[in-house]
């Protein structure tokens, strides 16, 4: 029976990892450190990040795409302003409208303050001047 030679080894944590060998890179969903012997670990880690960038790319949206989801995402921002700006407005509105109603109300309901047409048309007296 003959052994094959292993150019990776994965080691979980606490394990022995032999000499000369180093980690390429660790996986955090198994829980793993895959190891390779010292020289060849660079390039394997290398050759891991390029192939995972070029999956990146070729997975990425096109750029009008990426337009199209920005002018989306500015008019939903412009129409939440919007309806804010709206709702104060509209609460503002409200309350001045409320505090004139008051003050009507307080107004009318005064009688001791009612006028008098006649004294709207009296002129007002002279003060009288001291010497």
């Amino acid at each position: 029976m003959t052994n094959p030679i292993k150019l990776r080894r994965e080691a979980g944590h606490g394990t022995y990892v032999p000499r000369g060998w180093h980690m390429a890179w660790y996986e955090p969903g198994r829980r793993v450190g895959v190891y390779y012997p010292t020289p060849s670990h660079w390039v394997l880690r290398a050759l891991r990040e390029l192939a995972y960038r070029v999956r990146l790319a070729i997975r990425a949206p096109g750029l009008e795409r990426l337009e199209t989801v920005e002018l989306q995402r500015s008019y939903r921002e412009r129409q939440l302003m919007a309806d804010q700006y709206a709702d104060g407005y509209l609460v503002g509105w409200r309350e001045c409208y409320q505090t004139c109603v008051d003050a009507f109300d307080e107004e009318t309901s005064q009688s001791r303050q009612i006028w008098d047409i006649g004294d709207l048309l009296a002129a007002p007296p002279k003060p009288t001047r001291k010497n």
